[in-house]
């Protein structure tokens, strides 16, 4: 009985091969998991610092509240949040339910079902997940900055974009490096979010590359052609990892 064979370098040549269906399958997701890793990084930190930055300032009032309602969806379970999403914007959901019955669209919004809406909705609900995190990190950081900064600023008539770009920004820079270095190489292996809102629909349109790898490995069995695309997922996160240490100057 032959319990392997010997396949060599065919299964990365596989990979290479464009006109090969399951090869141009993997470039295309590919290309989508880093367009998806890196918008749900940005735009997590982004709406995260303006957020944090709003709650933490002088004049805003009653910021513990603030802080607890946006961490309402961190306290509850992720898989819990995303299947009610995906039950708000399915076909017949609350929200097509309730556009059709204002007569503000004539049609279901197909967001589950089409392919560019199907992307634009997981970034979007991604942020819901995400920005808690990105409002905790950022929240230590502003608090540790001393006030008397901000006061000689003031006295020096720099204006609210002046104290953010040249005080704020240069003290937020370290940990922002880090922040979205280490989110864009976790989102380059996540999987489970697309797993519980589209399945990797329409067709594989939403599929990440981690998920076609379980995909291939546990559902088809395919473990060797698996492997090889672990492989090559693991160079491109060791790449973002070089880069990480390159851009922070800890390379040494």
């Amino acid at each position: 009985t032959v319990l392997f064979n010997w396949v060599g370098l065919k299964n990365f040549a596989k990979i290479l091969n464009f006109n090969d269906a399951v090869g141009s399958t993997f470039w295309s997701v590919l290309g989508w998991t880093l367009v998806w890793a890196v918008a749900a990084t940005f735009t997590n930190y982004i709406f995260g610092m303006i957020l944090a930055m709003v709650i933490n300032r002088k004049g805003t009032r009653c910021k513990g509240v603030w802080r607890s309602i946006f961490m309402l969806s961190a306290a509850v379970p992720q898989f819990v949040s995303l299947l009610l999403m995906r039950t708000i914007f399915s076909q017949n959901g609350i929200v097509n339910t309730l556009l059709l019955n204002h007569h503000i669209i004539d049609n279901a919004i197909p967001f589950w079902s089409n392919a560019t809406i199907a992307r634009i909705m997981v970034i979007v609900i991604n942020i819901w997940i995400g920005i808690p995190f990105t409002i905790m990190q950022v929240t230590g950081i502003l608090q540790s900055i001393p006030e008397d900064i901000y006061e000689a600023a003031k006295v020096d008539g720099a204006n609210a974009w002046q104290t953010f770009r040249y005080i704020t920004l240069p003290l937020l820079k370290p940990m922002t490096l880090f922040v979205i270095i280490t989110s864009i190489i976790s989102y380059l292996q996540a999987y489970v979010q697309i797993l519980i809102m589209t399945e990797g629909g329409p067709g594989t349109a939403t599929y990440l590359a981690s998920y076609i790898i379980y995909d291939e490995a546990f559902v088809k069995y395919n473990f060797g052609y698996a492997s090889a695309l672990s492989f090559v997922l693991f160079v491109i996160t060791a790449v973002f990892t070089w880069l990480s240490f390159r851009v922070s100057g800890t390379e040494d």
